[in-house]
């Protein structure tokens, strides 16, 4: 028996994958992701680094994008694949072989060897005029299945820490958040770093609320955008 993902957990506390569970908001964009849509992404990230890009449970991937829905996709993806994800620009510093960026990154990774560009629009098109070595995030990964089959989780899901110690992690700061199985989050805290990743974006998903993140460079109204999507919970 395979030892579960971070993601298989995550999955588990849906109730229902038909209803919304990641939306996003930010410069002139709002992404609504139900659960069956963030499994669909997130499964063909992972198929594609374990059958293209050849990674087993336990290899590094890194992960240095800003807040998007593409990136909370890959996060999902990495860890289904059982990978450790090293965030930010010292991603190479733990021989990450695949690094997720933005357009602002392309250059930031020179010892990866494959760099995948997000191109953090609201349907995951093409990034134009990508250099030789750049793949584009929808080329790569689109053609994959919308199905996975975990083949076990690692020693590390981030380094130093189990996938145990992280989700245990993400569910205690979701009680010290106040945010409840069946919730609906708002959020404008950022998650970037591991700490920040576990604590605002696994925490509600881990415990079965639904996210409604607000990228704060967009100046948003949270008060509308809260009864909007009928949230129950503010975090800022």
């Amino acid at each position: 028996m395979t030892a579960p993902t971070i993601t298989d957990a995550v999955l588990a506390a849906v109730d229902d994958r038909a209803r919304p569970l990641l939306t996003y908001y930010g410069p002139a964009q709002r992404v609504g992701l139900s659960g069956a849509t963030l499994e669909n992404w997130a499964a063909k990230i992972a198929n594609y680094l374990r059958d293209e890009a050849g990674l087993f449970p336990g290899d590094a991937v890194g992960v240095d994008a800003p807040e998007h829905w593409q990136t909370a996709a890959v996060v999902l993806g990495a860890w289904w694949a059982g990978l450790r994800i090293e965030f930010g620009p010292a991603a190479d510093a733990e021989a990450a072989r695949v690094v997720f960026v933005d357009r602002a990154g392309i250059d930031a990774h020179p010892d990866a060897e494959e760099t995948v560009v997000l191109p953090l629009d609201p349907f995951a098109g093409r990034v134009p005029d990508l250099p030789a070595f750049a793949a584009d995030f929808g080329d790569t990964v689109r053609p994959h299945g919308d199905h996975f089959s975990p083949g076990g989780a690692g020693p590390e899901a981030v380094p130093g820490r189990t996938v145990a110690d992280v989700l245990a992690a993400a569910r205690q700061a979701a009680a010290a958040q106040g945010v409840a199985a069946g919730g609906r989050v708002l959020s404008a805290r950022s998650w970037r770093t591991a700490d920040d990743v576990i604590a605002h974006l696994l925490a509600p998903l881990a415990v079965g609320a639904a996210l409604v993140w607000a990228d704060p460079a967009a100046d948003p109204d949270l008060a509308a955008i809260a009864e909007t999507e009928h949230t129950d919970l503010t975090l800022n």
